[in-house]
Order: C-alpha cells, then sequence, then structure tokens
C-alpha cells in the first residue's frame, strides 16, 4: 500500500510539473496510479452561457471520491504549482464558473451514479443517498418508484445535485419548503486540502454550512443525503393573466400566504408574442389569450402567475375546489384563468420539452447572458420600472421569472422536531447571500432575466456585451439603490465581491482560509486568487 502511495504521488509531481511548464504534455490519455486524467475537451471549456471559453490543462473523470481526494491532497501540499481546480457538473453555469484556466476540470458526472434509498415508517423521515453527479432528474424517476420525492426542486431537472446544492437552488416550491440546500440531511465532501469529510448540521457543521451555496469555494460535494417526502400522483397546474403589475404580486403574495393549500408559485413577464407562445409549450391547456401588445414607443406589459395544488388521489380531499377556493380571492383579468391536469412528473420536468423545442429550432445552444437577482418586497416596483427603462419589450429573446419567496419558515418541519436545524427556510448559517432584512419583510422576490442571444440571428460579439453592460448596469443599479443581491453571482472584480458579501465576507474568507487555504478551488468565481504559499495549508 504505501509503494503504492509513493507511485501516486510521484506520478501526481509530474503532472504538476506538466502542468506548470508552457508545453502541454497532456495531448492523449495519462495514467497517473489510479488518477486518469484526460486531454482538454470542448466541454470543459464551456457552458450554458456560452459567454466565457477557458481551456483547462487536463480534465480528471474520478471513479470514487477518494480519487479527487488523491489530486487535492497532492495540490494542497505542493508548493510547486499555482494549480487550481473547478468541479463541472452538468456544465450550466452562465460565466464560465465551473470553468479552470489551464487547471483540471473535474467531471462529477463520472462518479458512479449510485442512488440508495430509506423509506422510513411510523413517523420517521425518509431520504435518499445520491452521488453528487446526479442529476435531480435521475433522482426524480429513481424516488417515484418508491412512491417519494424530493421536496424542493429547480425548474430545469438536468442539473447535478452537489451543482445546485452548491448555489442554493429554487423554484416554485421555495416558498413552501425552502431551497434545496434546506432540505439536506448529510454531505460527504472533499475539502481543498483533500479530506474527506462527512457533514451534518451536528457534525462538522461549519463545513457543511459553508459549502451549501458555498460557490465550489470550500470543497466539492461528492455525495448528499436528501429529504423525501410522499409524491403525488397528480398535479392542478394553474395559470393566470394580468395587466396590472401591483395586482399580480399582490396574488403571488396571497398565494405563498397558503402554504396549507398551495404546493408552487410562479409567475413570468409576458412582453410580446414570442414570451407568451414559448412560455405556453409545455402548458398543455388551449390558452385563449390574445393581448393586444401595443407599439414599439408606447407597450402593454402583461403577466403571468402559474401556481399548482398537489393531487393525491384520496377520496378525503376535492382538488378542484381547493382551486375554486383559491382563484375566487384573486384578482385576474376577467375569464383569463386556465387550468390544466397533469402527471407529477411532467409537471417537475416541464422546462424539459421547451429545451428540446428550443433544440429543433436551432435556438438551445446560443448565448444565454441571465441575469438572476434576489430583491427586497419594498423594491419590487422600482426593480420593475428599473428592468423595463433596459429592454425592448417587442425585441426581448427569452423569459423574465418573478415570484416570491418567504424568507422565514411558518410550518413546523422534521428539523424544528429533531431541534437539529434553524426552524428558517434560509439558514443564516448557509454561505447565501440574500437582501438585508432591515424592514423585516418576510417576502422577498426573485427575478431571473433569462435571456438568449442568437449570433446568427443578429446578435453579433458586440451585441452580446451591450447585454452584458446592461445586466451589469441594473445589478449595480439594484444593488445600490434597493439592496437587491445577485442569485448565481457573477461579479469581474474582488471588491464586488466584497459588496455582494457585505457583513458576511469575513465569515465567507475565514472560512476559505480553513477548507481551501491556497485557493485550489472554484477558480471561475473569481472570488479567491490561488495562493502558494505553502504555510498556509496548515494554518499558520
Amino acid at each position: 500500500m504505501e509503494v503504492a502511495m509513493v507511485c501516486t504521488r510521484f506520478s501526481l509531481l509530474i503532472l504538476i510539473l506538466s502542468l506548470c511548464s508552457p508545453y502541454k504534455f497532456i495531448q492523449s490519455p495519462m495514467d497517473f496510479g489510479p488518477l486518469n486524467l484526460l486531454p482538454t475537451t470542448t466541454t470543459a471549456s464551456s457552458d450554458f452561457g456560452r459567454i466565457l471559453f477557458h481551456s483547462p490543462a487536463a480534465v480528471l473523470k474520478p471513479q470514487s471520491s477518494r480519487d479527487i481526494s488523491l489530486l487535492l491532497s497532492f495540490l494542497s501540499g505542493s508548493s510547486l504549482s499555482k494549480v487550481t481546480v473547478a468541479a463541472r457538473g452538468a456544465g450550466h453555469s452562465i460565466h464560465g464558473q465551473a470553468q479552470a484556466l489551464d487547471g483540471i476540470v473535474v467531471e462529477m458526472c463520472s462518479l458512479p451514479a449510485d442512488i440508495e434509498f430509506y423509506k422510513g415508517g411510523g413517523g420517521e423521515i425518509s431520504y435518499a443517498d445520491v452521488s453528487g453527479g446526479v442529476m435531480w432528474i435521475d433522482l426524480l424517476e429513481q424516488s417515484l418508484k418508491l412512491g417519494l420525492a424530493p421536496r424542493s426542486w429547480t425548474d430545469y431537472l438536468y442539473l447535478t445535485v452537489g451543482g445546485t446544492l452548491s448555489n442554493a437552488g429554487i423554484s416554485g416550491q421555495t416558498f413552501k419548503h425552502g431551497p434545496q440546500i434546506s432540505n439536506v440531511l448529510q454531505l460527504e465532501v472533499v475539502t481543498g486540502r483533500g479530506q474527506i469529510v462527512t457533514c451534518s448540521p451536528s457534525k462538522d457543521a461549519d463545513l457543511f454550512n459553508a459549502v451549501l451555496g458555498g460557490l465550489g469555494q470550500f470543497g466539492i460535494i461528492t455525495r448528499a443525503r436528501i429529504l423525501l417526502q410522499e409524491a403525488p400522483q397528480k398535479v392542478k397546474w394553474v395559470r393566470a393573466f394580468y395587466d396590472d403589475f401591483s395586482t399580480f404580486t399582490k396574488d403571488q403574495e396571497l398565494l405563498v400566504s397558503t402554504p396549507d393549500l398551495v404546493d408552487y408559485v410562479e409567475g413570468f413577464i409576458v412582453l410580446n408574442e414570442q414570451s407568451l407562445h414559448s412560455s405556453s409549450i409545455a402548458f398543455p391547456a388551449n390558452v385563449d389569450f390574445n393581448p393586444d401588445f401595443g407599439t414599439k414607443t408606447d407597450p402593454n406589459i402583461y403577466y403571468c402567475i402559474e401556481f399548482a395544488v398537489h393531487d393525491y388521489q384520496q377520496k378525503n380531499t376535492n382538488v378542484e375546489q381547493v382551486v375554486e377556493v383559491i382563484s375566487r380571492q384573486m384578482s385576474y383579468m376577467v375569464s383569463q384563468l386556465y387550468s390544466v391536469e397533469v402527471s407529477y412528473f411532467d409537471f417537475l420536468n416541464r422546462v424539459r420539452m421547451e429545451e428540446m423545442s428550443l433544440r429543433s429550432i436551432g435556438l438551445w445552444e446560443v448565448h444565454h447572458p441571465w441575469l438572476n437577482m434576489f430583491v427586497p418586497k419594498a423594491g419590487i416596483n422600482d426593480f420593475k420600472d428599473l428592468l423595463m427603462d433596459n429592454i425592448s419589450p417587442d425585441s426581448f429573446e427569452g423569459l423574465i421569472l418573478i415570484y416570491p419567496l418567504l424568507r422565514d419558515k411558518s410550518e413546523v418541519s422534521w428539523f424544528n422536531r429533531c431541534s437539529v436545524h434553524p426552524s428558517d427556510r434560509w439558514d443564516t448559517n448557509t454561505s447565501v447571500v440574500l437582501p438585508d432584512s432591515g424592514s423585516m419583510d418576510r417576502v422577498m422576490y426573485v427575478v431571473g432575466i433569462l435571456r438568449s442571444a442568437n449570433p446568427e440571428g443578429g446578435c453579433s460579439h458586440h451585441c452580446l456585451q451591450e447585454l452584458l453592460r446592461r445586466h451589469r448596469g441594473i445589478a449595480d443599479t439594484a444593488g445600490v439603490q434597493l439592496g437587491a443581491k445577485q442569485y448565481l453571482a457573477h461579479h469581474p472584480t474582488p471588491s464586488g465581491w466584497h459588496q455582494h458579501f457585505g457583513r458576511r465576507w469575513e465569515r465567507f474568507a475565514e472560512r476559505k482560509t480553513r477548507f481551501d487555504p491556497l485557493g485550489i478551488l472554484g477558480p471561475g468565481q473569481g472570488i479567491f486568487p490561488r495562493r502558494d504559499d505553502n504555510a498556509a495549508a496548515y494554518g499558520s
């Protein structure tokens, strides 16, 4: 065993020397003991945003957590290199966050796709132990076979478990169950030092909290224990249209105030015919909504709420009656409420249908200069005005999501009963950054400007840069004037990151020093530079 470890370390030394060399030796697969390193690939140097393309020097396709540990242990113990490492899941980042220029990209989907289930009974919880490289769609398919499913989701399911937990993981269920990071019981993490640590709210809690929403800065999530609930068989999916923004948000806030009745709430802005059509692809109902969008100089803007009620097919529940009770309290446009019953799987996988439609016309693999913001309730009207000042409704391509989230947790959860987790939907001990709640509003909003920019459709490099400049202006103005914060943040300068974290920066930096002292992990985020001070690896 000792001889094998010496050979492995010697092989890794050769690797580091090759990566530090101005000449790229890795032109074909290289077997460094148990580590199989490949030359860079197209996927490793690109992502969904298609804005930045940073090529790594090598790609690691790990077969176990130990493979990742061996790599990071050697890099963190070496003063010969400034090699960085990025974990890449499904590659759905926008600004190169999972890229590592001249470093090593770890392809997390290469880990064995292990999923182990525990189905509790008699009041016990159910959960799934799942590899960090498994996609949520796979977890959904397997858990439904047992009549179970995770409680909290993202809109798009072809993302890895480790990837979304490194950010937060939000969707229309977040108001009720919190983000995905609030529905995790335990993690296995490989730290920047190369240590494999099993952590939870009661064991190595600081590491557990650090990596949740930690943007890949403290460790690589290799396994997660995800809380499960009973899965409904059907979902009643409802859409209602509005021509007034204040009425739209008022009804959204009404819906999220009734988590005992409603299971999902989202909404979007209807800017033009294209946005109306694209948002209707997955909604299998005949929507007879033909609005007047006005003119280019005097546009008419509309809004759509969508909510859902789970149908467990039980005799003592009437989903139709629940929807009727809720809709009677809403103030949507006359005759503009539509509903349809779909399977739970089809509802959760609804964005896949939109993806396939865009792929069929060549509009999926285009530039995506997206911007996502958390906006305080008090500033949502001003944010809408700021947004409208910076887009052209008639030519906007894409979708603008807008819906409320709740900061606190009004329902009694298993976490409360077990006294192992705070009762907030958003645990402030994690690394996620939210707007300051000076007004103590329970409600905040998420706004997603999910824009597409097609080069073949006329959006050249100059056009893309202009869109990015406008989005940067929106983010900066909303941050200063409204106290908004970016979600899936991108800041081009260290000072921007300091401002983003605000009073939480000191804790974030301290955690970095403790768990990844040489700054090996997550170079694509641009938060910390790679250090070569070997003494830092030992906390001195």
